[in-house]
């Protein structure tokens, strides 16, 4: 029985819920529900924010939690409180996915074959059998259970039987997959991975990586950089999706006619009084690595769409603009300068002042005071402009981009995490490298890992021709290893892959004190892996720590002595 199909818990279930998920030592829970859609209740919250809380005879505190853009991650210490003595606790951890939406299926299932693989990596072999609900426990519970057994069939028999699979499962748990959107949903992740299969890799493998892409003399069985990039302009454009800017009235906003926005993501303006389709601008909003429309993707402005483009800045709380082209290329205008020289210009209701120009490396670093007429109120606009682009081709090197990424994450940091406007000429080659670069390299510290052909395939689905060329394309892998060879000493992944896993006992009288990162060598499966010290120990470092990972180390001390302190005060 590797699943327990469940029913998201009630406020007078959540009890029960955690009972079963001790008897059954079940370790991982996979949630694919939202606590509340369309403002209907659909799941109880049954763990506490912060601190720790007791259900029934089940105790449970917050560790650690990480939010990514399609799912997030909680770790609890679960321990149970019997009559005759308190037991050892244990480690459990929760994969909430977050992107399912209010009805309907996920618009993608890349999203939903990152989550089931990372379900797998955490799942200890050694543990009881992995609790899945979504509300009711049936539709999306049972489509996630489908694909995880049909890429098992795919591997084992190498076919897939997914009426057969279904058929049997409604044997054990009734109208598990309720409907036709999840059975197609069900295909649609099997030929994604089966064309695709998995992308993802280790940073420590990145060189050899690339030494096969470029390998023109490899076997057969090696895909050469070109052959990976060429199924991704294989992608279909989904031309049915773009009627609002084919719309006559705002043909003349588009820069490039091949590259209009899909309407389901589209930035939408607020419409002038009067004034019909005034609500378009060519422009896509785009996820990051941890948040949902993180980046907007967006042309050059026009001399005709530059207040639409302030309008965009203000009503969307920019704050960062990264620009990656120059005025002019080759005698060619590419965009219309939208900030003064000096002094200020007013654009529509806009007025933008220069409060300061620093030229860096690669890139000039403009402090632009935008003030809204109407309302007279003013906001402070960092503009990010990197000259080290060429219009065809790439940087001679990855550093400048780096850096202007770091910039740009630092000025995210100070200002809020609201949306990037992110542009080149047309919105979608230099833009889409460099939206690509920021997501990969955040994962790359994040995780260890990257995977540069699903980035690029999800930036494509988000907006067209994202990352034009195999250029650019190459240019994301040469950046990543750049990136890897700067920061190595830092990271400790010089030969490996990020350090090794990390453990601490209780010497600070902490009941759930572990911690592991990714490591290549094999974790034993030992049950007492299971269950958490309790005894007083030390802090074990493995060979190449760094100060950087003792200092992370520390501060993950210090939350647990807080989250300690936070449950001696409830019951």
């Amino acid at each position: 029985n590797k699943f327990i199909a469940a029913q998201g818990p009630k406020q007078d279930t959540a009890a029960d819920f955690w009972r079963m998920i001790w008897e059954q030592k079940s370790a991982t829970i996979v949630m694919l529900t939202n606590l509340k859609e369309r403002k209907e209740d659909k799941c109880y919250q049954y763990w506490p924010d912060q601190g720790c809380w007791t259900y029934g005879n089940v105790r449970v505190a917050v560790e650690d939690f990480t939010v990514l853009v399609d799912y997030t991650i909680r770790k609890f210490c679960v321990q149970y409180q019997a009559s005759d003595g308190t037991k050892t606790p244990r480690l459990v951890t929760q994969l909430h996915f977050t992107s399912w939406p209010d009805f309907g299926v996920p618009f993608s299932p890349i999203g939903m074959l990152k989550f089931l693989k990372k379900v797998k990596q955490v799942n200890p072999s050694y543990a009881g059998p992995i609790v899945v609900h979504c509300s009711a426990g049936v539709g999306r519970t049972g489509t996630f259970i489908v694909i995880d057994g049909m890429i098992d069939m795919m591997y084992a028999e190498k076919k897939v039987d997914v009426f057969g699979f279904v058929s049997r499962i409604r044997e054990q748990r009734s109208q598990l997959i309720q409907t036709d959107l999840q059975y197609s949903f069900i295909y649609q992740a099997l030929l994604e991975y089966f064309l695709y299969g998995d992308t993802e890799l280790d940073v420590s493998s990145l060189e050899g990586h690339l030494d096969k892409l470029h390998n023109t003399s490899a076997p057969l069985d090696r895909v050469g950089l070109e052959e990976e990039f060429k199924k991704l302009t294989n992608m279909r454009i989904m031309k049915e999706n773009m009627r609002m800017g084919n719309l006559p009235a705002n043909m003349k906003k588009n820069r490039v006619l091949q590259i209009i926005p899909y309407d389901f993501n589209r930035v939408i303006l607020s419409m002038k009084r009067g004034q019909e389709f005034t609500d378009y601008i060519n422009a896509s909003f785009i996820d990051g690595y941890r948040q949902k429309d993180y980046f907007i993707a967006t042309q050059g402005p026009l001399v005709h769409t530059v207040d639409d483009f302030w309008r965009m800045v203000w009503e969307w709380k920019c704050h960062s603009i990264v620009m990656l082209t120059e005025l002019q290329e080759r005698d060619q205008d590419k965009c219309f300068q939208y900030w003064p020289t000096e002094d200020l210009v007013t654009y529509g209701d806009f007025t933008v002042e220069m409060k300061g120009d620093t030229l860096c490396d690669t890139f000039s670093l403009r402090d632009l005071l935008l003030t809204y007429g109407p309302e007279k109120q003013t906001r402070l606009v960092r503009h990010f402009h990197f000259h080290g682009w060429p219009e065809i081709g790439i940087p001679a090197e990855g550093k400048g981009m780096i850096d202007i990424i770091a910039a740009v994450q630092k000025q995210q940091q100070q200002s809020g995490n609201h949306p990037i406007a992110v542009h080149c000429s047309a919105g979608a080659g230099r833009t889409g490298t460099f939206i690509a670069l920021s997501n990969i390299l955040e994962r790359v510290k994040a995780e260890g890992l990257l995977d540069v052909f699903q980035t690029v395939k999800s930036l494509r689905m988000q907006r067209p021709h994202m990352v034009q060329t195999v250029e650019q394309y190459d240019f994301c892998y040469r950046v990543v290893q750049d990136f890897v060879d700067i920061f190595s000493d830092y990271l400790g992944i010089r030969g490996r892959s990020l350090p090794a896993r990390l453990t601490y006992g209780t010497a600070l009288h902490t009941h759930c004190v572990q911690m592991q990162l990714k490591t290549n060598e094999a974790v034993s499966s030992d049950e007492s892996r299971f269950n958490l010290l309790t005894e007083p120990g030390s802090l074990e470092f493995t060979p190449g720590m760094n100060k950087g990972f003792i200092v992370h180390v520390c501060v993950i001390m210090h939350i647990y002595i807080l989250c300690l302190g936070a449950c001696s005060g409830v019951s």
